[in-house]
């Protein structure tokens, strides 16, 4: 095990989750440490909400083990910002700490701060619903953070948000990291995961990689190319306006130059290694 069990609080071990007789999640284990950002990245239904739902205690384990702290000390961003439109953003935030029972003195200093970092102060009369997409998100997110939670569970917090809120929103998120908050995001954007200092790869419910992008990206089996055109031999795939190339015995294809391998790819030939192990238990 990693020296990340040292420092670690909260997170699942050996996690399963069922409803009825469908395995959503199955054999997950994720330590979620204070002062850092963890990623959970996967395609769609790979379990990633699932797995968050489980930490936040919106859905119940049905094996392993999970961590938290008190639920009072939880901040949870859904898919959705959770922004109530006929709210202004001063109600939306006054409704969230009552949610958590915040003192009103500590609400109106975390409050004011908050809306600064995150260029709030000017909107807060104007209703959720006059917000533009990445402003919900950026109100989404202090109303998971205004009562200063040990454990910020964020669910794809920058899907369908402008490169600007999204770049505003990571600053927000860092500083929370770096205020001792545990901060774990799920992401369908492996350039997101790669900002992670541990990441967990699912697929299909199951994890598929995990360790730091690095050692994800270091544990790819095989050789990776790149061509103009797929290549007759090798597993292939469009990367941007060329062709990436996976051949897990290593030689390289005529018309093909090395290539090294980054986090998208790594996971790209993850999945592929591990459908290859499927087929061969299958004979």
């Amino acid at each position: 095990m990693s020296d990340r069990s040292v420092t670690a609080i909260w997170g699942v071990s050996g996690l399963e989750v069922r409803f009825g007789h469908r395995a959503a999640l199955q054999g997950v284990t994720l330590e979620v440490p204070p002062g850092a950002v963890t990623a959970v990245a996967g395609g769609d239904g790979a379990g990633k909400t699932t797995l968050l739902r489980v930490l936040v205690g919106g859905v119940r384990a049905s094996a392993g083990g999970v961590g938290r702290p008190p639920r009072e000390k939880v901040g949870y961003l859904a898919a959705v910002s959770g922004v109530y439109s006929d709210l202004t953003v001063e109600e939306n935030l006054e409704f969230a700490a009552s949610a958590y029972r915040m003192d009103h003195a500590e609400f109106a200093s975390e409050a004011e701060e908050l809306l600064r970092r995150t260029g709030l102060t000017e909107a807060r009369t104007r209703l959720g619903g006059q917000l533009s997409g990445g402003m919900r998100q950026k109100l989404g997110l202090v109303m998971a953070m205004v009562h200063r939670p040990r454990l910020l569970v964020l669910d794809e917090p920058t899907t369908g948000v402008d490169p600007v809120s999204r770049s505003e929103l990571w600053r927000l998120v860092a500083r929370a990291a770096a205020d001792g908050v545990a901060v774990v995001f799920a992401t369908t954007y492996l350039d997101e995961a790669e900002r992670a200092a541990w990441v967990l790869v699912l697929d299909e419910g199951r994890p598929l990689a995990a360790g730091t992008p690095e050692e994800v990206v270091a544990a790819v089996p095989g050789a990776l190319f790149e061509a103009d055109r797929r290549p007759a031999s090798g597993e292939g795939w469009r990367r941007g306006a060329r062709w990436r190339v996976w051949v897990p015995g290593g030689a390289a294809p005529p018309g093909t130059t090395p290539v090294r391998p980054d986090l998208q790819d790594a996971v790209v030939i993850s999945a592929l290694a591990a459908a290859a192990r499927r087929r061969v238990r299958v004979r």
